[in-house]
């Protein structure tokens, strides 16, 4: 699993990378952590069976830490840079993997991110697993318009659902929504479930 150390706007950002076991890939997918300040990182267990379901959809997987977190440079800039990172990092693997399919997907702080993303990476799927839209409640921006699973544990004690389902509601149209019955913020013995879900929602869109 080849890890690289690629220019970011703060400093060497570390990308994870791994690829499907097929010869044409069907696309790129970068997945962002949560919270940098919570112990987010690009090994959360989340992120990391993001990257396998992906993989088994047959894309090529790109995790990353953003700036501060493991062996990236920089320190953490309250999203703000942050999203410069994903930037930087989708301008990186558009180069590496031209004419690729772009997938985008985060966790909690990097679902935030990856709406935000979004909006310029221009994606043709974007997946958010309880998008952290309670922490920063007056920049959340609108529908990017694409391909959209939302994920959202019911029983969230970090991203309440109730917060997040009214939130969905003021998009038009709303992205695809999945309710896990029970889950926890952190899908706790519920990573098959979560992966199950990716793949009933790639099988529903494509």
């Amino acid at each position: 699993m080849p890890v690289h150390r690629i220019q970011g706007p703060a400093g060497l950002l570390e990308v994870v990378e791994a690829k499907p076991d097929r010869d044409s890939p069907a696309a790129v997918a970068i997945i962002c952590h949560p919270h940098p300040l919570h112990g987010g990182s690009l090994n959360n267990k989340v992120v990391h069976q993001l990257a396998r379901v992906f993989g088994e959809l047959g894309a090529i997987s790109i995790r990353f830490n953003f700036r501060g977190v493991g062996a990236s440079e920089g320190r953490f800039d309250e999203g703000r840079g942050e999203l410069d990172d994903l930037l930087a990092v989708g301008a990186w693997a558009s180069e590496r993997w031209p004419g690729r399919k772009l997938w985008l997907a985060g966790f909690s702080f990097g679902g935030f991110i990856a709406i935000q993303g979004a909006q310029r990476l221009a994606p043709q799927w974007l997946v958010t697993v309880a998008p952290a839209i309670n922490y920063f409640p007056d920049s959340i921006p609108g529908q990017p318009g694409l391909r959209w699973l939302l994920i959202q544990g019911e029983e969230d004690d970090v991203v309440p659902a109730a917060e997040v389902l009214q939130w969905r509601r003021t998009l038009k149209p709303q992205p695809r929504l999945a309710l896990l019955p029970g889950a926890g913020h952190f899908f706790h013995g519920r990573l098959n479930e979560l992966r199950q879900t990716v793949i009933d929602g790639y099988d529903a869109d494509y």
